[in-house]
Order: C-alpha cells, then sequence, then structure tokens
C-alpha cells in the first residue's frame, strides 16, 4: 500500500522546533511511564566509520510504532562527522499498514536537538544564558536553533578541532540567529558557560572535568554508542547523570561504560531517565551548584513522535 514519503526538504519544512520539542517531551515523558521494555538499537560496524543500525520500537497505543534504519558513514573531507541517511517508517498501532516514511537524516538533526532542548529546559538552571557547543556540523546548527527556545541566550560560544570551520560556523549562525556567537579555540575557556552540548565525533575526550563550573549543564550527544568518549571520567562523576534510557546508556553510553570498567562507578550513577525527571518523579537539579548531565543516544520514540507530528501537520495542510 502507498504512503507518503517526506523528503529532506519536507522534514525540513514541517518539523518545526517548537512542535518537535513538545512531542518529543511527551514521547520521553510517555516513554518512562509506561515501562514498556524496547529493543536496543542494533548497530552493525561495516568496516571502519561506516556503521549501519536498526531501531524499532513503539509509541503508547494508539500513536502508532515503526522503526529507523539509518547509515552513518564517516565523510572524508570532514574527519570526526557521520552524517545520518536512512528512513523512518511509522506504522498504524489498528491496521498495521505503513502511515508514512520520512527522511531518517533529517529527522535525526531536528529531533536530537530537540531531545537536548527537552533536557535543557528540564536540568539547566533558569537563569541560564551562556551556551558553548564542542562541534561545528549540522548538529551544531540544529541544537543552537532548539536551546535558544528553551532559554534567552545571551552568548554563544563555539569550539572546533578546525579553528577555520568554528570562526565560519560561528558568522553564519551569528548572522541567522542575531545572537552573539564567537569561536573559541581553548577548550577551558570555552566551556566556562551554564550550558555545554558535546556534537562532536571524537573518539577520545573534548571536555574535561576539570573545566566545569558548579551549576553548568551538560549534553553529551555526539557519541551515540559504545566506543567514542567525548568527555572525562572526572566529568561523569562529578555531576548528576541523567539518560535518555537506562537500559541504552547501561549498553551503549560510552563514558559510563569506561568510567564503570576502571571501576570508578557502577550503573546506580544514572540518577534518572529525563522522563522521571519530566513526570516528577525524580529531581533533576537539586541545587544551583549542581553539575547536571543529560547523556543522549536517541531512542526510537522521539524519532515516531517527530515523524508522527511532521505526519499530522502535512495532513492538516492538504485538506
Amino acid at each position: 500500500m502507498l504512503c507518503p514519503t517526506y523528503d529532506a526538504s519536507t522534514v525540513r519544512e514541517l518539523l518545526d522546533y517548537d512542535g518537535c520539542i513538545a512531542a518529543v517531551r511527551e514521547a520521553m515523558a510517555e516513554f518512562t511511564a509506561a515501562g514498556t521494555v524496547q529493543p536496543l538499537r542494533q548497530i552493525m560496524q561495516l568496516s571502519p566509520g561506516r556503521l549501519f543500525a536498526l531501531m524499532p520500537g513503539t509509541l503508547p497505543e494508539p500513536q502508532g510504532f515503526g522503526a529507523k534504519v539509518i547509515t552513518a558513514f564517516a565523510d572524508p573531507d570532514a574527519p570526526g562527522r557521520t552524517p545520518h541517511q536512512g528512513i523512518v517508517v511509522l506504522f498504524d498501532a489498528s491496521s498495521g499498514a505503513p502511515v508514512c516514511i520520512a527522511d531518517a537524516g533529517e529527522v535525526t538533526h531536528i529531533r536530537t536537538a530537540a531531545a537536548t532542548a527537552v533536557a535543557t529546559d528540564a536540568l539547566a538552571r533558569a537563569n541560564a544564558t551562556s551556551l558553548t557547543i564542542f562541534g561545528c556540523g549540522a548538529q551544531a546548527r540544529t541544537h543552537l536553533r532548539a536551546i535558544a527556545r528553551v532559554r534567552s541566550l545571551e552568548r554563544v560560544t563555539v569550539w572546533g578541532r578546525d579553528a577555520a570551520r568554528a570562526s565560519a560556523f560561528a558568522s553564519s549562525m551569528a548572522a541567522e540567529s542575531g545572537l552573539d556567537v564567537r569561536a573559541e579555540p581553548d577548550g577551558a575557556t570555552a566551556a566556562q558557560a551554564d550550558i555545554i552540548c558535546t556534537v562532536t565525533g571524537s573518539p577520545t575526550p573534548v571536555l574535561l572535568g576539570e573545566w566545569v563550573a558548579p551549576g553548568t549543564h551538560v549534553n553529551a550527544v555526539g557519541s551515540s554508542h559504545a566506543g567514542p568518549v567525548e568527555v572525562d571520567t572526572e566529568l561523569v562523576l562529578a555531576s548528576r547523570y541523567i539518560a535518555d534510557s537506562r537500559a541504552s546508556a547501561r549498553a551503549a553510553a560510552a563514558e559510563l561504560i569506561v568510567a564503570r570498567e576502571a571501576g570508578a562507578l557502577t550503573d546506580d550513577h544514572i540518577v534518572a531517565e529525563i522522563g522521571q525527571v519530566l513526570l516528577g518523579q525524580v529531581a533533576g537539579r537539586t541545587g544551583d551548584l549542581d553539575i547536571t548531565f543529560y547523556k543522549s543516544l536517541g531512542h526510537i520514540v522521539q524519532d515516531l513522535a517527530a515523524v508522527r507530528y511532521l505526519h499530522a501537520r502535512a495532513v492538516t495542510r492538504n485538506d
């Protein structure tokens, strides 16, 4: 049976940040509240720098179920970045028929940033006004756009391993956003911010615990499987560590696994899932001096909720 297909440009048009943030917030709260066991993401390494992943899952009845089928192939012209390509398929919960198909790369860019914005809104200090982004690729752009919707940003700093690319990113995003966006080549200086996002493909830490001041909120996003570690163990130990999914974090959160294998902590270091914070079951931040840490591995309910939302917008537009 034929169903609508939304290409990357249509996803960008229909999946607005405010709507996606709201959809992801609801999905993560429902995911935790339901307590349904969802399959862990399956990742095959085809060759160095080339990954193939399958993410099946379900939303609460009657919202549907589906899967994301995606590749992440390293770009030889931009070492460290892994552009995502593939599809998200949403199925009808009653009939089992496919509802729609959407470009997975663009959905991933936007819903990942939306999930980070949800966590930042729940965990960062209410008066947070400065943001630092470690990384200057596609996720850096979407993260700046999304976080600007949950906090009134006065200063944005970007750090990148390629200083020229970081400067170009800063100029481009300053022009787009109207914000004060500047490149900073020194990581320790860049880390002096209320909110920090790591969105790199670095296999080793780019953010160190000794740089991060009390009260900071950190979003660790770039490493989505066991292996690459963007932050060091010192930062993990110093933080209130909150995951999108406990099961996913235990299996694939690289910085947690490294610290666990070194005997520095156990899985009990995971304070909560973000859904527990959203539901008011666990305090995300207990005071202004907490270093809060959100581990984003990405979850299929985020993809399905985002695609369900954009499909509803498309149907409304076409009526």
